[in-house]
């Protein structure tokens, strides 16, 4: 009955126009390179405070799964991933570009970027009720333990150096120490401003660390020769989206696998889309009978990336909603908007706030529905939106990234944290340090704190019992073994070597 209910909030008027605009906005901010899902999901995050949660989180949840569908276009026709988990999709998608399969190279990215992400929310409505009555148990260890291992797995998965992510992710938790102390009520590093007493405002920072740091990149490593001309894309030619049906139903063992694998590591706190999509692509090469195809327009190599690109959305939303714990950048992003709407995410969500969560699987599913028609009507004039000046680009979202964080609390100081946001984004881009670590130690750092002396209380300042806990205990194991397989990984990277 009450997913019943969720699907028919998603035909309100309102709910499903604004559904329709983040699928929208999400397929241009994702065929543009440099415009994230995660970007287009924090600057747009503040003109959703003053919609109700439902309609709110339906243009999110539009701008989400369309935005990793669209990266897929720039993949296949220019060879240039519109967003990170579109990379796998340039290593087959071009190549079918350029032999002039390009119609049915956007018809694979279309159709299998839904069925992956029809697939997710299928595992998203079937196990996050049962992993939520599981996490209901959790005590405050436990949840110390989730929190410290998200912010580890991120740092674990990062591009670059492990020990880079782990600096920043500690580094957002002492950030986030700033203001009132949670347990006694002691005001911290405010140094007398009273704007600093409910801490750096989480969503400003978010904003400028993936939308502001990103464009201040694109200008600092612009060149006006680089720049694709509108001749070029004119001899793309877009044929037939739709192929022979034995060529689908070669297909078939690939999706199956990527469904499966995209959903686990979507899942996995830190994790993302372009992780899966190349284990994906990779397992699709191995289990294929024509493995010497994939690289040079393999359908079934594209099949498998794009089915990677969204079927992580699921297992991210799974994690976020159960446990609290984002499964990505983006999700991290969605973590801030249902805190601002009053929602704290985790097991409770499901018992407090179940109609919601109904709403957000409904809308999942419409979403997947409208970027298959949508995708598929709209391929042939698809490149149209890569003509779209560079510099407008940078000065729209440079704009809305300031009248987003001012409108948040109508407060300067939230523009000032965006800016600042911005700034260390740049900086940590040009260093090679990976922003994700730092923002999910800011975004849990209270949970963190707050559990941990939580715990301690209750067991009088003693440690012994975060190791006498089995569920603590294990998940201290997946800590301990996904630095050692991290720092293994590097090594073998560095040396060529196993």
């Amino acid at each position: 009955m009450e997913m019943i209910n969720g699907f028919l909030s998603v035909f309100e008027p309102l709910t499903f126009i604004y559904l329709l605009i983040g699928v929208l906005a999400g397929s241009v901010l994702g065929v543009l390179p440099g415009l994230t899902a995660t970007m287009g999901v924090a600057v747009l995050t503040p003109l959703t405070f003053w919609l109700p949660p439902s309609q709110g989180f339906a243009m999110l949840i539009g701008v989400y799964n369309s935005a990793l569908w669209a990266g897929g276009i720039t993949a296949i026709l220019i060879n240039t991933p519109g967003t990170p988990a579109s990379i796998a999709s340039t290593f087959d998608g071009y190549a079918m570009t350029k032999r002039g399969e390009a119609g049915i190279a956007l018809g694979i990215n279309t159709i299998y970027s839904v069925i992956g992400g029809l697939f997710s929310t299928l595992v998203l409505a079937v196990f996050s009720f049962p992993l939520s009555n599981f996490a209901l148990g959790f005590g405050p260890s436990e949840y110390f333990a989730v929190s410290i291992w998200g912010i580890t797995m991120m740092a674990a998965v990062s591009n670059g150096s492990v020990i880079k992510g782990l600096i920043l992710g500690v580094a957002g938790l002492l950030v986030s120490t700033i203001g009132i102390d949670p347990m006694l009520g002691f005001k911290r590093f405010t140094f007398g401003n009273t704007n600093l007493l409910d801490g750096i405002s989480f969503v400003p920072v978010l904003i400028g660390m993936f939308g502001l740091s990103e464009i201040l990149y694109q200008i600092s490593t612009y060149r006006k020769e680089e720049q694709r001309s509108s001749e070029v894309l004119s001899r793309i030619r877009i044929g037939s989206v739709f192929m022979k049906w034995t060529r689908y139903a070669a297909t078939i063992p690939s999706t199956i696998m990527s469904s499966v694998v995209s959903v686990i590591v979507g899942a996995i706190p830190g994790a993302g889309g372009d992780i899966a999509s190349i284990i994906c692509w990779g397992q699709a090469k191995k289990m294929s009978k024509k493995s010497e195809e994939f690289g040079k327009g393999s359908v079934e190599g594209l099949a498998s990336s794009c089915t990677a690109n969204n079927g992580v959305i699921g297992g991210a939303l799974t994690t976020m909603l159960t446990l609290g714990i984002p499964g990505d950048a983006v999700t991290a992003v969605l973590i801030g908007s249902l805190m601002v709407y009053g929602i704290q995410p985790g097991p409770a969500m499901f018992v407090e706030n179940q109609p919601l969560v109904m709403t957000i699987i409904a809308l999942m599913v419409m979403a997947n529905l409208i970027i298959l028609v949508f995708g598929l009507a709209t391929s042939k004039i698809s490149t149209k939106i890569l003509l779209v000046n560079q510099k407008t680009i940078w000065v729209t979202v440079i704009i809305l990234c300031v009248v987003g964080s001012f409108a948040l609390n109508n407060s300067f100081y939230d523009v000032v944290f965006m800016v600042i946001g911005g700034l260390l984004g740049f900086l940590f881009r040009k260093l090679d340090f990976p922003a994700g670590p730092f923002i999910l130690g800011l975004l849990l750092g209270k949970l963190v704190e707050s559990n941990l002396r939580r715990g301690l209380s209750l067991t009088q300042g003693s440690y012994i019992d975060f190791f006498n806990r089995p569920i603590t205990l294990t998940i201290f194991g997946l800590i301990i073994l996904s630095l050692v397989w991290s720092f293994k990984k590097k090594k073998i990277t560095a040396t060529g070597t196993p």
